[in-house]
């Protein structure tokens, strides 16, 4: 009798184990969001590929179509990401370059549009998450909403990659000891921001800058520093050409 029991514990626990190895193969790549070990080289094709050009999508990287196809644009957009992100420029996606894209997409959901399973528009703009109270850095609610009112005033034009750039140079600012040590001293410091100056920093922000400033708190931080911007094609102030100019971020450029 006691054998017997033995027997159908043994038998059930093997049910459960092989019941769990099953629901873990039968993994989608859509459930678990990752590339996997081979590089993306250009010529590729799959769905490698279509992961690739949705996250690339999601930073403003890549315009294009996410047809799974790394073609010439695709390519591009590779460069342009592994120049921003101080990666080895060779348009190869490997390790260092998936690892680096990864971490700065970690909001981002595949769509049918970025699976290859038909249409549909791409996650961008999806709403995301509320801010994880351990990404905040002790910021209110004020502060975040300010935050996301800034970025979104001062850069609603331009690529994901560069509003997030005008969230770091915020807290890049609030670290400083040169500036203000709170996000509305840094922001509301007499001609700081031009969307102070003319009343856009009170335009109802979109999800997207609210997602840039969780980035640049989660860390991201594409300027490497920096502490300024400006639009060489509007500034008017001749001593911001004389800062260290660092990058260029789509029209910004960005100083020490």
């Amino acid at each position: 009798m006691n054998k017997r029991l033995i027997y159908v514990t043994i038998g059930i626990l093997l049910v459960i184990f092989a019941a769990v190895q099953v629901k873990q193969m039968g993994k989608t790549k859509s459930d678990q969001e990752v590339f996997s070990k081979t590089d993306i080289r250009y010529g590729a094709e799959g769905g490698d590929v279509y992961e690739l050009q949705g996250r690339l999508k999601y930073l403003g990287f890549f315009t294009g179509k996410i047809d799974g196809d790394y073609g010439y644009r695709t390519l591009k957009s590779v460069k342009w990401f592994q120049s921003e992100f101080g990666l080895k420029v060779d348009g190869i996606v490997g390790s260092k370059t998936k690892l680096k894209l990864w971490q700065a997409t970690k909001s981002w959901k595949p769509t049918a549009e970025t699976s290859g399973a038909g249409g549909g528009k791409a996650a961008a703009a999806t709403k995301k998450p509320a801010i994880p109270a351990s990404s905040r850095r002790g910021l209110s609610d004020n502060d975040l909403k300010i935050m996301a009112n800034a970025v979104y005033g001062e850069s609603r034009g331009e690529p994901y990659i560069g509003q997030v750039a005008v969230a770091a140079v915020i807290l890049n600012r609030v670290d400083d000891p040169n500036f203000p040590n709170s996000i509305s001293g840094v922001i509301f410091q007499p001609g700081a921001f031009t969307a102070v100056a003319d009343g856009q920093i009170w335009l109802t922000p979109n999800e997207r800058a609210k997602q840039a400033v969780q980035d640049a708190l989660n860390g991201m931080d594409p300027t490497g520093g920096c502490t300024y911007y400006f639009n060489p094609v509007t500034a008017t102030s001749k001593w911001i050409w004389s800062r260290q100019q660092i990058k260029t971020i789509g029209k910004h450029i960005f100083c020490k």
